[in-house]
């Protein structure tokens, strides 16, 4: 179960349709629709498994996805109108080129028809099209992006691992189960300020160790690129199997100036927004929970169509709390594209600048069927079966106990029965009484005529 995991998971991507594309370019605020979702059904399997001497073992984790038209809300074919993220994101990234450099460019943008924004299928912006600027900047700007050909938001998702991990087996202590070692042979990344944001923290995120307790837990996210950690929110239960319910703390993605310890994820904006660019190519890329949920509302008041609710873009995990293991679970992040007017380049026009939304999605699991069967046969029912036998087994115990007791209490008896033939004689000798004579005549007799004495 661990190599194949059993438990459907689904990736569901909700996009954020522009609709006033053009008066964006005059400075007006931006007006969103929300489109989708458009669903995935997610397969996960793991390779090049090997385990090593120290306790720990690596791997590969694989990730398959296959679209699912009866659970979505459209098809891979429809067109949405979204930002020209290359385009939008290299004008940021150019913008301290000296003018002349950043006229020149925007001289050849317009010549390729490049504009802000761009009208694409869902399937082309999820998987990736083909675009002449891609090529254009690797001849302009060597090195700017690292990639050739086709460029899609989840491009390098699809058939594609998430690193190497190296996790504790927790053979000599079961505390470090699952624990991650490292990641594509590092013990830190290094895309951040302070070494504390640097550090690879928590497990995978597929498990924990056993005997959790209600406080928190960790884990590293390639996505995002670093740690997080969840806090404990309440108990509950799972179709019957208990579990402790684990949330996103207000301070996950809060700035430095909010909450200190965030101060090496910065340079900041407003707080509820990580800058991820420099894990994304140098690319004005931010992540957030969906809807700006938990963020500063100056990001949701600065465009139209957001709202953020903790029942529909909150992330939560479901663990059960003596295994470790998540019974149902929901991680949901928004990836946002930083826009602005740039000097130079014509084709960004009068845009004010706004963190704008580009698409939110929620990978989602859950054990069901025969394996949560045998989840609660095994670690549910079977415990409790056992649980009430003990209190039965101990009420039995009682009287048990309590007929010993008096009979130890009970004076002490000895009996000497003597056969005679067909004639019998029993003499009964209790601790405090007086044997005749006649009776000790008696036994010898019959000590020495017969062994049947009793």
């Amino acid at each position: 179960m661990w190599k194949d995991i059993p438990v459907p998971f689904y990736l569901s991507v909700h996009f954020f349709e522009v609709l006033n594309p053009k008066q964006i370019l005059q400075g007006a605020k931006p007006v969103l629709s929300q489109r989708g979702p458009y669903v995935y059904r997610e397969y996960r399997y793991k390779t090049n498994i090997t385990f090593h001497d120290n306790d720990t073992v690596s791997y590969l984790e694989y990730r398959n996805l296959f679209f699912q038209p009866h659970l979505s809300n459209g098809t891979e074919d429809e067109y949405i109108v979204v930002p020209n993220i290359m385009l939008m994101g290299a004008a940021v990234m150019m913008e301290k080129l000296p003018k002349v450099v950043k006229i020149f460019l925007s001289e050849i943008l317009s010549t390729m028809n490049q504009e802000a924004f761009m009208n694409r299928t869902v399937g082309e912006i999820m998987w990736g099209y083909e675009d002449s600027l891609i090529n254009a900047i690797n001849a302009i700007v060597p090195g700017l992006i690292p990639f050739k050909g086709k460029f899609g938001l989840f491009a390098g998702f699809n058939n594609s691992n998430s690193g190497l991990f190296t996790v504790n087996t927790g053979m000599k202590n079961i505390s470090q189960v699952h624990m991650v070692d490292s990641w594509n042979g590092l013990k830190k990344v290094n895309y951040w300020r302070s070494s504390q944001c640097n550090m690879i923290n928590g497990t995978a995120g597929e498990m924990w160790p056993p005997f959790m307790s209600p406080t928190s837990l960790e884990f590293y996210s390639p996505d995002a690129c670093r740690s997080m950690t969840l806090v404990y929110e309440q108990s509950g239960k799972f179709k019957g199997v208990p579990t402790y319910r684990f949330v996103a703390p207000k301070t996950l993605f809060a700035n430095g100036t909010d909450y200190p310890p965030n101060e090496g994820f910065c340079p900041c904006l407003q707080s509820g927004i990580q800058n991820v660019s420099s894990c994304r190519l140098n690319a004005p890329m931010f992540i957030s929970h969906p809807h700006f949920y938990n963020a500063d509302p100056s990001l949701v008041e600065a465009v139209e169509g957001l709202n953020p609710s903790k029942e529909q873009h909150g992330l939560f995990l479901d663990v059960h709390p003596m295994t470790g293991i998540p019974m149902n679970c929901s991680i949901k992040l928004q990836l946002n594209l930083y826009i602005r007017e740039v000097s130079g380049i014509s084709q960004t026009k009068n845009i004010k600048p706004v963190v704008l939304p580009l698409l939110w999605f929620a990978e989602s699991g859950s054990i069901e069927g025969s394996v949560l069967k045998q989840f609660y046969t095994n670690l549910v029912l079977l415990p409790s079966v056992l649980d009430y036998l003990q209190y039965i087994l101990l009420g039995l115990s009682v009287p048990l106990i309590m007929a010993a007791a008096v009979l130890m209490a009970m004076p002490k008896v000895r009996t000497c029965r003597c056969l005679l033939g067909s004639a019998a004689s029993q003499i009964r000798l209790n601790q405090d009484d007086v044997v005749q004579a006649g009776d000790l005549t008696c036994l010898r007799k019959h000590w020495l005529m017969s062994p049947t004495i009793s």
